[in-house]
């Protein structure tokens, strides 16, 4: 089994060329992987991994990142943030949230030692995704806004459980809920 170890704080990250980098002050509140058709179709990955952060812990150290505004799925108006270089995106907020800022996981500069806690809509996985670990698998057929409910309501347990930060000193393999919506 490897040894997972806390990373040092400021995390550090920045877009693919370079030109918009970022600190976070404070450990993330969740690592989670988002298997749903618009993360898949916006990275262009299977999935995409997130970072939900204090906003008064996250800041900008270079470059000025431009906005992209949308109502997502539920309702809420989100801003994506992305470098206006390269078209990396680099962050996300919600209106209904500001106190929250979602960090593209995979823009940190050290990614050894993320691990989600929470995969969701499992429904939209690919076929050939497996999840290893000790996971719960919880499946929502009812409505979207129930199901978020849920995904909160078992995240949050998870959480109690098992932080980011005892997760990464405690094992290689922390728990997770996997939610099929």
């Amino acid at each position: 089994m490897m040894e997972m170890k806390r990373p040092a704080l400021p995390l550090t990250g920045e877009c693919p060329c370079e030109a918009v980098r970022f600190e976070v002050s404070a450990m993330p509140l969740l690592i989670y992987a988002c298997h749903c058709t618009e993360c898949q179709r916006w990275s262009g990955r299977a999935f995409s991994m997130s970072m939900p952060v204090a906003s008064k812990s996250f800041r900008v150290v270079r470059g000025e990142p431009k906005p992209w505004r949308r109502i997502g799925a539920s309702g809420v108006q989100s801003t994506y943030w992305f470098c206006g270089d390269c078209g990396g995106r680099v962050y996300g907020e919600r209106d209904a949230r500001p106190d929250i800022r979602a960090v593209r996981a995979g823009t940190l500069d050290d990614t050894s030692w993320l691990r989600p806690v929470a995969h969701v809509y499992m429904r939209s996985a690919q076929p050939w995704e497996q999840l290893a670990g000790r996971g719960t698998l919880r499946d929502h057929a009812e409505g979207f806004l129930d199901a978020r409910r849920q995904v909160a309501a078992d995240v949050a347990g998870v959480m109690k459980r098992s932080s980011v930060a005892e997760s990464l000193e405690k094992s290689s393999q922390p728990a997770y809920v996997a939610v099929s919506v």
